[in-house]
Formats: structure tokens, C-alpha cells, sequence
């Protein structure tokens, strides 16, 4: 008898939530077949459909496999084995201008199939991942200490121009500065109590650089000199009296956050992200699925989990009003009672 939770795993295959590919399967009694929670194919009809625990179940009350889906494949679908095969080309040519047509004659796809089953399954374009891969590959260089010249041409960007095209909306500081950890970025910060521990709000001359929350003052500084570890932090209570009473009033959802400058670093998917967590009204939430479909990546829901995780700013960007597809509370990076609490201040 199936043990999984029904009104739970419908709304999964509703959704297609890739999430819960291995948690579960689901037979519809039309067709005989069971299939994976995130299966392509056309959703049936509810009162034809029962879900198991296992394969191995479903195939015990007489149901077979999904041959589209495979559901008994540790690697999934065959077009979800195209795409890994085209994800590690990519890695493997990071420095090199990879055409659409290039990828899809080494994965047997079609340009076109390929372009949106790779932007279905990974949540970005080819283009885009390999963009973010150059990204990661040019800062971790500038952490090695390279120059950013030498950093430019080993991620493969070709020219400086490419690189300055979009660094600042990647780096959020220019490469040289972050090279350096932070070298001749001024942070003027302050830490203040909250009812959700302490905060810590930093800024640069061109924005909000973080905005942490934390037990003690002494960690939070800590944590800000680990990011910015070149940076000179000069405490401003008085000069940032008038940001920490704005956020005071975001801390209870009745202030708008979406007009606020920002200073951070983030790839093009992350800001598409937090664009959308902004839109959240006060009080409400919403799951990692229902924000991959309002961004138009309806199967990312993970890689949109990354995105909340990799968050800088707290409340600014409410990654807290992000909760599980069964409306609990999942994991935050200030800790999740601060979570509870933040959306219990906005309800009330």
C-alpha cells in the first residue's frame, strides 16, 4: 500500500518538481505505466492516478515503466542524459566560444532541442551557464592572486571588453577591488538589536552592501571581514541612522524594498531571482517552484534555492518568505527560527 502523502505528491506531478524524482513514483491505471514525478509527458487525469513509494512497488501491482521518463534510471531521462553531457562539455571548454550548433552535434540534439532542454533542466541557457562558469572560473582566478589580465584571458572571456560588459553586475565591485578582497572599498557599518537577533547593515558608496543577521556583534563583524577581507570597515552608527530606521520598518514587511541600491555581487539568474522575491507581498510566501515558473524556469526550483541561499541582504532581498511546496518553513541562512519569526512579525 502507497505510504507517500497523495494531495502532496499530486501537486508534485502538477508541477513537474524535480525535487521529488526519487521519492516517489506515480501509475496511471489508463496507461499501466508509472513515471517520475517530473515527467514530460501529458498530466493525467487525477482519478486514474496512484503513487508508491518505489519502482519496485508500482511494478509489484502490475505497472511498467515510463519509457520517456525512466524512472529506473539513476540518470534520469534520456534528454536529462543529454543535457549532463552537454553541461560537461561546456565545463570542459570553459575557455573556449562554444556555438549552440557545436553543442548540439556532441549531444545528438537539434540546436533548438538542445537550447531548451538545457535551459529547462539546468535552469539557464548554454550561454548563460557557460558565462556563469567563466564568471566563477575569472574570480577564483583573482583570488589566486592573479592579474586581472591574466584572470580575463584564462576564463576564456577573449577581451577586457567582454569581461567590463558585465562584471558589475556580477562582481558588484570592480575586478581589481575584489581581486584585492576589498582593497580601497570603504564599508561603513553598524550592527543595532532586533526581535530577530542582532543586525549588521554595511554599505559602499554605490549601495547596500549586506545586511546580516547574527547573536553577537563580534560575529557579524567577523563574518563581514571575512568577505571583505582588504576592505577598510569604519563603524557609522550616526551616519546610517537613517538606513537601519528604514530597515526597522522592512523587518515587518511595511516598507518597499525593491527601490533600495544595491552594491553585490550576483550572476544574471540570482538578480532574476531576487527581482521575484521582492514582489512577494508582505506576509505571504511562496515555494522555490512557484518562483522557477514566475521567472519563466518553472523546472529551476533548485538552482532558484541556490540563489536564496547565496543572498547577501537580508530581508531587502526576503529569501525568508521562500518556504517548502508544502507551505513549511525550509532552511535559511540566519537560522530558521529567525525565519519563523520574521514571518510572524509580517502576519501580525
Amino acid at each position: 500500500m502507497p505510504l507517500v502523502n497523495a494531495d502532496h505528491a499530486w501537486e508534485a506531478v502538477l508541477n513537474r518538481d524535480r525535487r521529488c524524482d526519487g521519492r516517489f513514483v506515480y501509475a496511471v491505471s489508463s496507461t499501466s505505466v508509472y513515471c517520475r514525478p517530473s515527467c514530460p509527458s501529458r498530466r493525467p487525469t487525477r482519478k486514474h492516478v496512484m503513487f508508491f513509494d518505489s519502482p519496485q512497488l508500482a511494478e509489484s501491482a502490475g505497472y511498467r515503466a515510463c519509457l520517456r521518463c525512466r524512472p529506473l534510471s539513476p540518470a534520469g531521462s534520456e534528454a536529462e542524459e543529454r543535457v549532463e553531457r552537454a553541461r560537461r562539455y561546456l565545463d570542459e571548454h570553459v575557455d573556449e566560444p562554444i556555438t549552440l550548433r557545436r553543442l548540439a552535434a556532441q549531444v545528438g540534439l537539434s540546436p533548438f532541442h538542445v537550447q531548451r532542454a538545457f535551459t529547462r533542466v539546468v535552469g539557464l541557457s548554454p550561454k548563460a551557464y557557460q558565462d556563469a562558469k567563466r564568471m566563477e572560473r575569472f574570480t577564483a582566478s583573482l583570488k589566486r592572486g592573479a592579474t586581472v589580465t591574466s584572470a580575463t584571458y584564462e576564463a576564456g572571456f577573449g577581451s577586457s571588453s567582454r569581461l567590463y560588459a558585465r562584471v558589475h553586475a556580477d562582481l558588484g565591485m570592480t575586478p581589481s577591488a575584489f581581486r584585492s578582497g576589498g582593497m580601497g572599498v570603504t564599508l561603513r557599518y553598524t550592527t543595532v538589536p532586533t526581535a530577530v537577533g542582532r543586525m549588521l547593515v554595511a554599505v559602499t558608496e554605490r549601495g547596500i552592501a549586506a545586511v546580516s543577521l547574527g547573536d553577537t556583534e563580534v560575529a557579524l563583524v567577523t563574518s563581514l571581514h571575512h568577505d571583505y577581507p582588504k576592505a577598510v570597515l569604519r563603524r557609522d552608527r550616526k551616519g546610517l541612522e537613517k538606513q537601519v530606521c528604514y530597515f526597522f520598518t522592512c523587518l515587518n514587511g511595511s516598507a518597499a524594498v525593491d527601490h533600495l541600491p544595491l552594491d553585490v555581487k550576483a550572476t544574471a539568474f540570482q538578480r532574476r531571482v531576487w527581482q521575484a522575491l521582492q514582489q512577494i507581498p508582505r506576509g505571504q510566501t511562496r515555494s522555490y517552484q512557484e518562483i522557477a515558473r514566475a521567472i519563466g524556469q518553472p523546472t529551476a526550483a533548485r538552482v532558484v534555492a541556490r540563489a536564496c541561499a547565496g543572498n547577501p541582504v537580508a530581508v531587502v532581498i526576503p529569501c525568508h518568505r521562500i518556504v517548502r511546496g508544502d507551505g513549511q518553513p525550509a532552511g535559511y541562512r540566519w537560522g530558521l527560527e529567525r525565519k519563523k519569526r520574521l514571518l510572524a512579525l509580517e502576519r501580525t
